[in-house]
């Protein structure tokens, strides 16, 4: 792997992990929650990846991932008491690591595949699916139902750093690029409430008619 996207994947282990501990401190959760869910949301995206694309699950062949998000949890467990808002500072961590990990997942995928409609796949689900497991099973509001951007956020990111890479930019350019416009997209969804458009229901159509 890259150096440069080393460093990212890393980075948004922990940050995904931190976000799993804070919701565990919100629900009031022991040591043993904190690292549960500290390690599920830190390498779930990564894993369904893994799986998909047919490859080594990456923290079965590199344990020091495990070690981050454990690592992550303590520190957590230790500090969370500390944050004002820990709902407001887990959707930051989130709108971070999601960035992150799109590239991460995006680059991953055009690697293995060549395929630019694969690798921005790859990278939505690497940087959503931690996210989504997360909030499931902590019985939280589910962030892929809500109306603010969250996966098109990850597909923006994974397109643009795909763009990009294929047209021969700087890896760390295109690297930068992508997770600056996945968080921007994601930030923006937080602060002002941005979305796609809604599908509107329609009248169906007469059982009479043929």
């Amino acid at each position: 792997m890259i150096p440069y996207i080393a460093w990212f994947d890393y980075a948004g282990v922990a940050l995904f992990a931190a976000t799993g501990a804070l919701t565990a401190s919100r629900k009031q959760l022991d040591i043993m929650g904190f690292f549960f869910l500290a390690i599920l949301t830190g390498v779930g995206g990564g894993t369904v990846r893994d799986l998909i694309l047919d490859v080594p699950v990456f923290w079965v062949q590199q344990q020091a991932y495990l070690v981050v998000c454990m690592a992550t949890a303590v520190g957590v467990y230790f500090t969370a008491h500390l944050v004002e808002s820990r709902y407001h500072v887990l959707l930051w961590l989130d709108a971070v690591a999601l960035s992150v990990y799109a590239v991460v997942g995006a680059h991953k995928g055009l690697q293995l595949t060549g395929s630019p409609f694969v690798a921005i796949m790859t990278g939505a689900m690497t940087g959503t699916l931690g996210g989504i497991l997360r909030d499931v099973l902590a019985g939280e509001p589910n962030a892929v139902t809500h109306k603010e951007i969250y996966i098109t956020a990850t597909v923006l990111g994974a397109a643009s750093y795909v763009v990009m890479r294929m047209a021969g930019f700087p890896v760390f350019a295109d690297a930068a690029i992508g997770g600056l416009v996945a968080f921007t997209a994601r930030a923006g969804a937080i602060r002002f409430g941005w979305a796609m458009p809604p599908y509107r229901s329609r009248p169906g159509r007469p059982a009479d008619m043929p």
